[in-house]
C-alpha cells in the first residue's frame, strides 16, 4: 500500500481556498457511483508488461466500497482500458509519437478486448447488476472514449467516487474531467495505486487542491453508511 503524505503547505493552500478539506461529508448513494479504474490483469497480474503491483494491494477496499454502495442503492461502473485497432485509428498520435512501435504492439495484445490482459481481475467482487464500460483513451470523459457520461445521466448520476489505477494517468484523468463536467468527484487515496508513492501523493495533491474530496476507504465508507441511515445527502 502507498504511503500516503499530502503535504501542509498543499493543505493549507486549500484551507485558504474553500474554508474546509472535505467537501462531501454526506452522500446520497442512490446518486452515486463508483468508477473503478482499470483493474485489469494487464496492470494487475505478474509479469505483464505494464504491470503495478499495488494495484493489488487496493482490492480489498475497492471491494468494501463495491459492496457497501451497492447494498445501498449506488451504481458500480467497472472502467476497462482498451487497446487495438479502433484506438490506433483514432489515438494516432499516441501511437505515432508516444510509444516505440514494439511498445504499441505490444499494449494492444495485452488490451486487446478478449485477451486475458483486458478481462478485470479476478478478485474484484463484480456482481450481474454492476457496470462494464470500455474506454479507449486514459480519461473516461473525453469525446471518443467511453460511454460513461452518457451512462452517469441516464441514471441521473451526480456523484462519483473514484477508485483504480494508475492514480496519476486514467485515474487522475478520468476525475479531472468528472470535475469540470460538474459531477462530485470523491478520490480514494487508498483504493488508487501507481508505480511509486512520490507519482500517487502528486497526483493526490492535484486532486484535493482542484478537482476532488480526497478520502480514504474508511473516510467514504461512513459517509455512504451515514447518508443511507439518514437518508441524506449533499
Amino acid at each position: 500500500m502507498h504511503k500516503i503524505e499530502i503535504a501542509e503547505n498543499v493543505l493549507k493552500r486549500v484551507m485558504t481556498r474553500r474554508g474546509h478539506v472535505h467537501m462531501f461529508e454526506q452522500i446520497q448513494p442512490a446518486q452515486t457511483a463508483h468508477v473503478v479504474v482499470d483493474l485489469q490483469n494487464g496492470f494487475m497480474a505478474p509479469g505483464q508488461p505494464t504491470e503495478i503491483p499495488a494495484a493489488r494491494e487496493i482490492v480489498p477496499n475497492v471491494n468494501r466500497l463495491s459492496t457497501a454502495l451497492r447494498t445501498s442503492g449506488g451504481t458500480n461502473i467497472f472502467i476497462q482500458h482498451t487497446m487495438g485497432a479502433q484506438a490506433r485509428t483514432a489515438w494516432s498520435n499516441r501511437y505515432r509519437y508516444y510509444m516505440a512501435p514494439e511498445w504499441g504492439d505490444r499494449l494492444d495484445k495485452v488490451f486487446e478486448p478478449g485477451s486475458e490482459g483486458h478481462a478485470l481481475w479476478p478478485g474484484l467482487d463484480v456482481q450481474p447488476q454492476d457496470l462494464k464500460v470500455r474506454k479507449f483513451r486514459f480519461g473516461a470523459f473525453v469525446p471518443g472514449s467511453s460511454d460513461l457520461h452518457a451512462i452517469l445521466q441516464e441514471r441521473r448520476i451526480d456523484t462519483l467516487i473514484v477508485t483504480g489505477t494508475a492514480t496519476n494517468v486514467c485515474c487522475e484523468s478520468t476525475a479531472r474531467d468528472a470535475m469540470m463536467m460538474n459531477y462530485k468527484v470523491i478520490f480514494v487515496s487508498d483504493g488508487t495505486a501507481t508505480h511509486s508513492d512520490a507519482e500517487h501523493n502528486a497526483a493526490l495533491a492535484n486532486m484535493v487542491t482542484n478537482f476532488a474530496d480526497v478520502m480514504t476507504a474508511d473516510e467514504v465508507l461512513a459517509c455512504i453508511a451515514g447518508s443511507a441511515a439518514t437518508g441524506k445527502g449533499r
